[in-house]
């Protein structure tokens, strides 16, 4: 989809549809009173019949014909805010995305729009914009690659932004750009996700790492299993043992001469996960080409930084590699040396993503990170906690705790702190190494945060559990089924914001 803005007045565009909005309660104003008169009032006489209040997310779609002399759409969309106490950005995204998505549904190709709360909703024009961009790119998105008979489903391909004042332009231009390339950073982490297990492999997800440095001039190396083993990634190794797919280890680099302390993103790239030795119950077991969403995310978010040239030096870091039970895989009782050293007494091969992200966080140590955070869908029990509305996020520095808490709030891809006390390092004490990879089932996520605290080192550190909210089984406004591409919208705003 191509987004741009156009000045003019949004009741005489010659267009296929218009999108107004409406806050529940109240008249048509501005943009949509324009629209209403032209009209003749039909946006007006819905409101008096009941048929349509302006309750978030509602929609009134009218077919004005030959009744509207001089007005050139064939279609006005009308999606209701909400009530106007309650307005923010994110209900502005969501209008966005249910407005495009409810148009791309009728086969609508090109489409003009107000933007949604730069007027009465109190939104400054650019995050609005970036807003709108965002959400109805994403609310578009479809996964097509591997259907043979719906290639010819027609997409929203042409969206224009109308904006009466001339100084609103060029803030509402920057805000389209940015939004529209953290959008394509979400959907490429989509479709890393939504790809199956025998096609987006460890060595698949190394190829696309090269192929975004080439295209944006990311610095890139990928470790292969004999550079693993020099370094010492006896952790990784091990899980990786299982499968005929080698495991890459892929560091991606941007904007090393900015200088200081970088930031770092880790994320959990198990590409398929049946379990290992201690095998997973087959029921759903198909979901389990999901837990590589945390690297999907570093891999979308390195994108979008580069994309958008931010002025900060950034790495991410994904550990790859499939969890399988061959006669070589790791095994309960098994003992495994990290790239630090310590070792880890394997109790449940199923407890495999803090192994490999032991010896991830390890590896960031040489950084000096002034920061790192890893996403890593981690833990059945954080899902048993938060449900699907929150991220789990455990850490070692309140300072960063609160910026990636803050990110949170404002991509709506929410965070929640669980407690890392030292209660918790003593369950996955062991009797036989340095620790255990689980601590059984109470506290379930924080003693998988406490595992891989010890590899920390002194480095501020935020782990966030997104194992209940990296893929949907039902869509929402601007989210469908399958792959969520949650964390790099996250990642790109904590980046974006960032001061040393």
């Amino acid at each position: 989809m191509n987004i741009r803005v156009r000045q003019g007045q949004i009741q005489k565009q010659r267009s296929a549809a218009l999108i107004v909005n409406l806050f529940q309660g109240a008249r048509p104003g501005g943009a949509a009173e324009a629209v209403d008169q032209a009209l003749g009032g039909l946006i007006s006489a819905a409101l008096d019949s009941g048929d349509f209040r302006g309750k978030k997310n509602e929609l009134l779609l009218l077919y004005p014909g030959r009744r509207a002399k001089g007005f050139t759409a064939g279609r006005v969309l009308v999606v209701g805010l909400g009530k106007q106490a309650d307005f923010d950005l994110e209900i502005a995204r969501q209008a966005a995305g249910t407005a495009a998505r409810r148009l791309q549904d009728l086969g609508v190709e090109e489409a003009a729009t107000v933007l949604h709360g730069s007027g009465a909703g109190s939104l400054k024009p650019e995050e609005a914009a970036q807003a709108l961009a965002e959400a109805s790119l994403l609310a578009c998105y479809r996964f097509d690659h591997y259907r043979s008979g719906d290639r010819e489903r027609k997409v929203l391909k042409l969206l224009t932004v109308v904006e009466f004042e001339p100084g609103k332009l060029n803030p509402i231009r920057r805000g389209l750009r940015a939004g529209a390339e953290i959008a394509r950073a979400t959907c490429l982490a989509r479709d890393l996700g939504n790809h199956p297990g025998n096609v987006a492999t460890p060595s698949y997800l190394a190829g696309v790492a090269r192929r975004l440095a080439r295209q944006h001039g990311l610095r890139c190396q990928i470790l292969d299993e004999r550079a693993m083993k020099r370094l010492g990634m006896g952790a990784l190794l091990g899980v990786a043992r299982g499968s005929v797919q080698p495991p890459r280890f892929i560091v991606l680099e941007h904007h090393k001469k900015a200088g200081g302390r970088p930031l770092v993103f880790v994320g959990k790239g198990v590409t398929f996960d049946s379990g290992g030795i201690s095998l997973k119950p087959g029921d759903k077991m198909e979901e389990m080409k999901f837990d590589m969403s945390g690297a999907a995310a570093v891999l979308g978010a390195m994108q979008a930084i580069a994309a958008l040239g931010v002025p900060r030096h950034v790495v991410g870091l994904v550990a790859a590699t499939e969890n399988l039970p061959d006669g070589r895989a790791f095994k309960p009782g098994d003992i495994l040396r990290t790239l630090s050293g310590k070792t880890i007494e394997i109790v449940n091969t199923d407890a495999e993503g803090r192994l490999i992200l032991a010896d991830a966080l390890g590896y960031a140590r040489r950084f000096n990170p002034a920061g790192v955070v890893d996403l890593a869908t981690l833990t059945g029990a954080c899902v048993v906690a938060l449900g699907h509305h929150a991220s789990g996020m455990i850490g070692n520095d309140e300072r960063l705790a609160e910026r990636v808490r803050q990110a949170g709030e404002y991509t709506s891809e929410r965070v929640w702190p669980l407690p890392l006390w030292d209660e918790y390092r003593e369950q996955i004490k062991s009797d036989y190494a340095d620790m255990k990879n689980t601590g059984g089932r109470p506290g379930g996520a924080s003693t998988g945060a406490a595992l891989l605290a010890e590899f920390t080192g002194d480095y501020p550190w935020v782990h966030l559990d997104i194992a209940g909210t990296a893929w949907n089984t039902q869509a929402k406004p601007y989210i469908p089924k399958g792959c969520a591409g949650l964390g790099v919208r996250l990642l790109t705003q904590l980046a974006r914001t960032w001061k040393k």
